[in-house]
Protein backbone atom coordinates (compact mmCIF):
# COMPACT_ATOMS: atom_id res chain seq x y z
CA UNK A 1 0.00 0.00 0.00
CA UNK A 2 1.24 3.46 -0.90
CA UNK A 3 0.49 5.91 1.89
CA UNK A 4 -0.78 9.46 1.28
CA UNK A 5 2.44 10.70 2.87
CA UNK A 6 4.49 8.77 0.32
CA UNK A 7 2.38 10.07 -2.54
CA UNK A 8 2.85 13.64 -1.41
CA UNK A 9 6.58 13.25 -0.82
CA UNK A 10 7.29 11.44 -4.10
CA UNK A 11 9.03 13.76 -6.60
CA UNK A 12 6.58 14.41 -9.42
CA UNK A 13 6.97 15.94 -12.86
CA UNK A 14 4.08 17.87 -14.41
CA UNK A 15 4.00 18.71 -18.12
CA UNK A 16 0.33 19.59 -18.70
CA UNK A 17 -1.18 22.11 -16.30
CA UNK A 18 -3.15 25.24 -17.22
CA UNK A 19 -2.45 28.38 -15.22
CA UNK A 20 -6.03 29.65 -15.61
CA UNK A 21 -7.33 26.24 -14.53
CA UNK A 22 -5.43 26.00 -11.27
CA UNK A 23 -6.27 29.10 -9.24
CA UNK A 24 -7.07 28.87 -5.55
CA UNK A 25 -10.81 29.43 -5.11
CA UNK A 26 -10.11 31.95 -2.36
CA UNK A 27 -7.88 33.93 -4.72
CA UNK A 28 -10.63 33.99 -7.34
CA UNK A 29 -13.03 35.43 -4.74
CA UNK A 30 -10.56 38.12 -3.62
CA UNK A 31 -9.51 39.17 -7.12
CA UNK A 32 -13.13 39.24 -8.33
CA UNK A 33 -14.06 41.50 -5.43
CA UNK A 34 -11.24 43.90 -6.32
CA UNK A 35 -12.44 44.38 -9.91
CA UNK A 36 -16.19 44.05 -9.29
CA UNK A 37 -16.54 40.78 -11.19
CA UNK A 38 -19.67 38.81 -10.28
CA UNK A 39 -19.11 35.17 -9.35
CA UNK A 40 -21.69 32.35 -9.17
CA UNK A 41 -20.72 31.77 -5.50
CA UNK A 42 -19.27 34.23 -3.01
CA UNK A 43 -17.79 31.76 -0.53
CA UNK A 44 -14.45 30.19 -1.47
CA UNK A 45 -15.49 26.69 -0.44
CA UNK A 46 -18.79 26.86 -2.27
CA UNK A 47 -17.08 28.36 -5.31
CA UNK A 48 -14.56 25.50 -5.41
CA UNK A 49 -17.48 23.04 -5.38
CA UNK A 50 -19.21 25.01 -8.15
CA UNK A 51 -16.12 24.78 -10.37
CA UNK A 52 -15.93 21.01 -10.03
CA UNK A 53 -19.69 20.50 -10.39
CA UNK A 54 -19.78 22.67 -13.51
CA UNK A 55 -16.85 20.81 -15.05
CA UNK A 56 -18.56 17.51 -14.17
CA UNK A 57 -21.95 18.54 -15.53
CA UNK A 58 -21.52 17.24 -19.05
CA UNK A 59 -22.49 20.67 -20.36
CA UNK A 60 -19.84 22.28 -22.54
CA UNK A 61 -21.35 25.70 -21.85
CA UNK A 62 -20.99 25.29 -18.07
CA UNK A 63 -17.48 23.89 -18.46
CA UNK A 64 -16.36 26.87 -20.54
CA UNK A 65 -18.07 29.28 -18.13
CA UNK A 66 -15.67 28.20 -15.40
CA UNK A 67 -12.76 29.66 -17.40
CA UNK A 68 -14.69 32.87 -18.02
CA UNK A 69 -14.37 33.56 -14.29
CA UNK A 70 -10.72 32.60 -13.82
CA UNK A 71 -9.56 34.49 -16.91
CA UNK A 72 -11.65 37.51 -15.90
CA UNK A 73 -9.67 37.97 -12.69
CA UNK A 74 -6.31 37.62 -14.49
CA UNK A 75 -6.33 40.84 -16.49
CA UNK A 76 -3.78 42.97 -14.64
CA UNK A 77 -0.12 42.29 -13.95
CA UNK A 78 -0.46 42.13 -10.17
CA UNK A 79 -3.21 39.50 -10.33
CA UNK A 80 -1.35 37.40 -12.91
CA UNK A 81 1.83 37.52 -10.84
CA UNK A 82 -0.05 36.47 -7.72
CA UNK A 83 -1.78 33.57 -9.49
CA UNK A 84 1.53 32.42 -11.00
CA UNK A 85 3.33 32.55 -7.65
CA UNK A 86 0.57 30.65 -5.84
CA UNK A 87 0.53 28.07 -8.63
CA UNK A 88 4.21 27.28 -8.09
CA UNK A 89 3.81 27.22 -4.30
CA UNK A 90 0.86 24.82 -4.55
CA UNK A 91 2.66 22.49 -6.93
CA UNK A 92 5.76 22.42 -4.72
CA UNK A 93 3.62 21.63 -1.68
CA UNK A 94 2.26 18.68 -3.65
CA UNK A 95 5.74 17.31 -4.29
CA UNK A 96 6.14 18.52 -7.87
CA UNK A 97 9.84 19.10 -8.57
CA UNK A 98 9.47 20.23 -12.18
CA UNK A 99 6.46 21.84 -13.88
CA UNK A 100 5.64 23.26 -17.26
CA UNK A 101 2.58 25.45 -16.85
CA UNK A 102 0.73 26.70 -19.91
CA UNK A 103 -1.56 29.64 -20.58
CA UNK A 104 -2.70 31.76 -23.52
CA UNK A 105 -1.26 35.30 -23.29
CA UNK A 106 -3.87 36.52 -25.78
CA UNK A 107 -6.61 35.87 -23.21
CA UNK A 108 -5.22 38.40 -20.72
CA UNK A 109 -5.28 41.63 -22.73
CA UNK A 110 -8.73 43.11 -22.02
CA UNK A 111 -7.45 45.62 -19.42
CA UNK A 112 -4.68 46.91 -21.66
CA UNK A 113 -1.72 44.61 -21.02
CA UNK A 114 0.54 43.72 -23.93
CA UNK A 115 1.51 40.15 -24.71
CA UNK A 116 4.99 40.86 -23.41
CA UNK A 117 3.67 42.28 -20.15
CA UNK A 118 1.60 39.14 -19.58
CA UNK A 119 4.66 36.93 -20.04
CA UNK A 120 6.71 39.16 -17.74
CA UNK A 121 3.99 39.04 -15.06
CA UNK A 122 3.95 35.24 -15.14
CA UNK A 123 7.74 35.18 -15.09
CA UNK A 124 7.80 37.38 -11.99
CA UNK A 125 5.21 35.17 -10.31
CA UNK A 126 7.08 31.97 -11.10
CA UNK A 127 10.34 33.39 -9.77
CA UNK A 128 8.62 34.51 -6.56
CA UNK A 129 6.90 31.15 -6.23
CA UNK A 130 10.13 29.23 -6.63
CA UNK A 131 11.87 31.47 -4.10
CA UNK A 132 9.14 31.12 -1.47
CA UNK A 133 7.96 27.54 -1.97
CA UNK A 134 8.36 25.10 0.92
CA UNK A 135 10.18 22.61 -1.32
CA UNK A 136 12.54 23.01 -4.29
CA UNK A 137 10.76 23.27 -7.63
CA UNK A 138 11.63 24.34 -11.16
CA UNK A 139 8.71 25.99 -13.00
CA UNK A 140 8.69 27.01 -16.64
CA UNK A 141 6.17 28.56 -19.03
CA UNK A 142 4.50 27.14 -22.12
CA UNK A 143 2.81 29.79 -24.27
CA UNK A 144 -0.50 28.68 -25.76
CA UNK A 145 -2.25 29.97 -28.86
CA UNK A 146 -5.99 29.42 -29.20
CA UNK A 147 -6.66 27.21 -32.21
CA UNK A 148 -9.86 29.07 -33.18
CA UNK A 149 -8.05 32.42 -33.30
CA UNK A 150 -5.43 33.74 -35.72
CA UNK A 151 -2.56 34.74 -33.43
CA UNK A 152 -0.52 31.54 -33.41
CA UNK A 153 2.44 33.01 -35.32
CA UNK A 154 2.51 35.98 -32.98
CA UNK A 155 2.50 33.70 -29.92
CA UNK A 156 5.13 31.43 -31.48
CA UNK A 157 7.40 34.42 -32.01
CA UNK A 158 6.76 35.45 -28.42
CA UNK A 159 7.78 32.00 -27.18
CA UNK A 160 11.04 32.21 -29.13
CA UNK A 161 11.72 35.74 -27.89
CA UNK A 162 11.40 34.59 -24.26
CA UNK A 163 13.04 31.20 -24.66
CA UNK A 164 16.02 32.15 -22.50
CA UNK A 165 13.98 33.68 -19.68
CA UNK A 166 11.57 31.02 -18.55
CA UNK A 167 9.54 30.07 -21.63
CA UNK A 168 10.41 26.57 -22.82
CA UNK A 169 7.80 25.90 -25.48
CA UNK A 170 4.60 26.53 -27.39
CA UNK A 171 1.17 24.91 -27.46
CA UNK A 172 -2.19 25.25 -29.16
CA UNK A 173 -5.44 24.58 -27.31
CA UNK A 174 -9.17 24.96 -27.73
CA UNK A 175 -11.85 23.01 -29.57
CA UNK A 176 -10.29 20.32 -31.75
CA UNK A 177 -13.28 19.64 -34.02
CA UNK A 178 -13.32 22.12 -36.88
CA UNK A 179 -10.01 23.68 -35.90
CA UNK A 180 -7.27 21.27 -37.00
CA UNK A 181 -3.67 22.02 -36.04
CA UNK A 182 -2.81 22.36 -39.73
CA UNK A 183 -4.50 25.79 -39.66
CA UNK A 184 -1.42 26.92 -37.76
CA UNK A 185 1.19 25.26 -39.95
CA UNK A 186 3.12 28.49 -40.48
CA UNK A 187 3.67 28.82 -36.72
CA UNK A 188 4.87 25.23 -36.37
CA UNK A 189 7.22 25.55 -39.34
CA UNK A 190 8.62 28.74 -37.82
CA UNK A 191 9.19 27.01 -34.47
CA UNK A 192 10.98 24.13 -36.18
CA UNK A 193 13.26 26.56 -38.03
CA UNK A 194 14.03 28.20 -34.68
CA UNK A 195 14.79 24.83 -33.01
CA UNK A 196 11.96 25.49 -30.56
CA UNK A 197 9.86 22.90 -28.73
CA UNK A 198 6.10 22.58 -28.99
CA UNK A 199 3.25 20.37 -27.89
CA UNK A 200 -0.23 20.19 -29.40
CA UNK A 201 -3.56 19.41 -27.77
CA UNK A 202 -4.68 16.44 -29.85
CA UNK A 203 -6.48 13.14 -29.58
CA UNK A 204 -8.84 14.10 -26.80
CA UNK A 205 -12.11 15.17 -28.39
CA UNK A 206 -11.45 14.53 -32.07
CA UNK A 207 -9.59 11.25 -32.36
CA UNK A 208 -6.87 9.75 -34.54
CA UNK A 209 -6.93 12.36 -37.35
CA UNK A 210 -5.95 15.11 -34.93
CA UNK A 211 -3.05 13.00 -33.61
CA UNK A 212 -1.88 12.20 -37.13
CA UNK A 213 -1.99 15.87 -38.15
CA UNK A 214 -0.24 17.02 -34.97
CA UNK A 215 2.64 14.61 -35.54
CA UNK A 216 2.98 14.13 -39.28
CA UNK A 217 1.95 17.56 -40.54
CA UNK A 218 2.96 19.80 -37.66
CA UNK A 219 5.87 17.91 -36.09
CA UNK A 220 4.73 18.03 -32.46
CA UNK A 221 7.30 17.02 -29.85
CA UNK A 222 4.54 15.88 -27.47
CA UNK A 223 0.80 15.25 -27.55
CA UNK A 224 -1.51 17.04 -25.14
CA UNK A 225 -3.77 14.20 -23.92
CA UNK A 226 -3.48 11.83 -26.90
CA UNK A 227 -5.89 9.35 -25.28
CA UNK A 228 -7.57 8.47 -28.58
CA UNK A 229 -4.41 6.73 -29.77
CA UNK A 230 -6.13 3.77 -28.08
CA UNK A 231 -8.44 3.67 -31.13
CA UNK A 232 -5.50 2.45 -33.20
CA UNK A 233 -4.91 -0.57 -30.95
CA UNK A 234 -6.83 -3.83 -31.30
CA UNK A 235 -6.60 -7.20 -29.57
CA UNK A 236 -6.82 -10.75 -30.82
CA UNK A 237 -9.92 -12.86 -30.13
CA UNK A 238 -8.51 -14.00 -26.80
CA UNK A 239 -8.00 -10.40 -25.81
CA UNK A 240 -4.36 -11.08 -25.01
CA UNK A 241 -2.16 -9.89 -27.87
CA UNK A 242 -2.28 -6.22 -28.82
CA UNK A 243 -2.05 -5.22 -32.46
CA UNK A 244 -0.84 -1.67 -33.03
CA UNK A 245 -1.95 0.25 -36.09
CA UNK A 246 0.60 2.25 -38.06
CA UNK A 247 -0.02 5.47 -36.16
CA UNK A 248 0.05 3.88 -32.70
CA UNK A 249 3.21 1.98 -33.62
CA UNK A 250 4.83 5.19 -34.83
CA UNK A 251 3.94 7.03 -31.62
CA UNK A 252 5.36 4.24 -29.49
CA UNK A 253 8.44 3.64 -31.63
CA UNK A 254 9.35 7.31 -31.70
CA UNK A 255 8.72 7.62 -27.94
CA UNK A 256 6.37 10.56 -28.48
CA UNK A 257 5.23 11.62 -25.00
CA UNK A 258 1.54 11.47 -24.13
CA UNK A 259 0.45 14.14 -21.63
CA UNK A 260 -2.38 12.19 -20.04
CA UNK A 261 -4.81 13.84 -17.62
CA UNK A 262 -7.08 11.12 -16.17
CA UNK A 263 -9.56 13.14 -14.09
CA UNK A 264 -9.95 15.80 -16.74
CA UNK A 265 -10.54 13.17 -19.41
CA UNK A 266 -13.46 11.82 -17.39
CA UNK A 267 -15.03 15.27 -17.31
CA UNK A 268 -14.70 15.76 -21.06
CA UNK A 269 -15.99 12.28 -21.86
CA UNK A 270 -12.72 10.86 -23.21
CA UNK A 271 -13.03 8.05 -20.66
CA UNK A 272 -15.90 6.72 -18.54
CA UNK A 273 -13.89 5.91 -15.42
CA UNK A 274 -10.32 5.85 -14.19
CA UNK A 275 -10.34 2.06 -14.48
CA UNK A 276 -11.40 2.37 -18.13
CA UNK A 277 -8.92 5.12 -18.94
CA UNK A 278 -6.57 4.24 -21.83
CA UNK A 279 -3.59 5.05 -19.63
CA UNK A 280 -3.78 1.51 -18.22
CA UNK A 281 -3.35 -0.15 -21.62
CA UNK A 282 -0.88 2.42 -22.92
CA UNK A 283 1.35 2.12 -19.87
CA UNK A 284 1.26 -1.66 -20.11
CA UNK A 285 2.30 -1.43 -23.76
CA UNK A 286 5.12 0.91 -22.75
CA UNK A 287 4.09 4.06 -24.59
CA UNK A 288 5.82 7.19 -23.27
CA UNK A 289 3.01 7.90 -20.80
CA UNK A 290 3.06 10.84 -18.39
CA UNK A 291 0.51 11.75 -15.69
CA UNK A 292 -0.81 15.31 -15.43
CA UNK A 293 -3.47 17.47 -13.81
CA UNK A 294 -4.75 19.66 -16.68
CA UNK A 295 -7.02 21.99 -14.64
CA UNK A 296 -6.57 21.51 -10.91
CA UNK A 297 -9.41 23.83 -9.86
CA UNK A 298 -11.99 22.44 -12.31
CA UNK A 299 -11.07 18.83 -11.55
CA UNK A 300 -10.56 19.38 -7.82
CA UNK A 301 -7.29 17.54 -8.19
CA UNK A 302 -3.54 17.48 -7.69
CA UNK A 303 -0.70 15.30 -8.89
CA UNK A 304 -0.89 13.29 -5.66
CA UNK A 305 -4.61 12.72 -6.18
CA UNK A 306 -4.12 11.63 -9.80
CA UNK A 307 -1.52 9.10 -8.70
CA UNK A 308 -3.76 7.86 -5.89
CA UNK A 309 -6.62 7.29 -8.35
CA UNK A 310 -4.31 5.37 -10.68
CA UNK A 311 -2.93 3.29 -7.80
CA UNK A 312 -6.45 2.29 -6.82
CA UNK A 313 -7.58 1.54 -10.38
CA UNK A 314 -4.49 -0.28 -11.66
CA UNK A 315 -2.74 -1.40 -8.48
CA UNK A 316 0.25 0.77 -9.35
CA UNK A 317 3.24 0.81 -7.01
CA UNK A 318 6.12 3.17 -6.38
CA UNK A 319 7.96 1.40 -9.21
CA UNK A 320 5.24 2.56 -11.61
CA UNK A 321 5.26 6.11 -10.30
CA UNK A 322 9.05 6.23 -10.65
CA UNK A 323 8.58 5.24 -14.29
CA UNK A 324 5.95 7.94 -14.85
CA UNK A 325 8.17 10.59 -13.27
CA UNK A 326 11.22 9.65 -15.32
CA UNK A 327 9.10 9.47 -18.49
CA UNK A 328 7.93 13.02 -17.88
CA UNK A 329 11.35 14.36 -16.97
CA UNK A 330 12.86 12.83 -20.11
CA UNK A 331 10.11 14.56 -22.09
CA UNK A 332 10.51 18.04 -20.57
CA UNK A 333 11.49 20.95 -22.78
CA UNK A 334 14.50 22.08 -20.72
CA UNK A 335 18.04 21.19 -21.86
CA UNK A 336 19.22 17.59 -21.57
CA UNK A 337 21.75 18.22 -18.82
CA UNK A 338 19.11 19.89 -16.64
CA UNK A 339 16.70 17.01 -17.20
CA UNK A 340 19.40 14.50 -16.33
CA UNK A 341 20.34 16.38 -13.17
CA UNK A 342 16.75 16.21 -11.85
CA UNK A 343 16.49 12.52 -12.73
CA UNK A 344 19.85 11.54 -11.20
CA UNK A 345 19.92 13.91 -8.22
CA UNK A 346 16.26 14.17 -7.21
CA UNK A 347 13.95 11.52 -8.66
CA UNK A 348 16.08 8.37 -8.60
CA UNK A 349 17.58 8.95 -5.11
CA UNK A 350 14.16 9.48 -3.51
CA UNK A 351 12.70 6.35 -5.08
CA UNK A 352 15.80 4.30 -4.27
CA UNK A 353 15.45 5.18 -0.61
CA UNK A 354 11.66 4.71 -0.56
CA UNK A 355 11.83 1.34 -2.30
CA UNK A 356 14.68 0.16 -0.11
CA UNK A 357 12.66 0.97 2.98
Amino acid sequence: MITPEQLNAAPKVLLHDHLDGGLRAGTVVELAREIGHRLPRGDAGELAEWFVESADSGSLERYLETFDHTVAVMQNAEAITRVASECVQDLAADGVVYAEVRYAPEQHLTAGLTLEQVVEAVREGFEHGMATADRPIVARQLLTAMRHKARSMEIAELAVAYRDVGVVGFDIAGAEAGYPPTRHLDAFEYLQRENAHFTIHAGEAFGLPSIWQAIQWCGADRLGHGVRIIDDITYDEAGEKAELGLLAAYVRDRRIPLEMCPSSNLQTGAAESIADHPIGVLAKLRFRVTVNTDNRLMSGTSMSRELALLAEAFDYSLHDFRWFAINAMKSAFIPFDQRLALIDNVIKPWYAEALAG
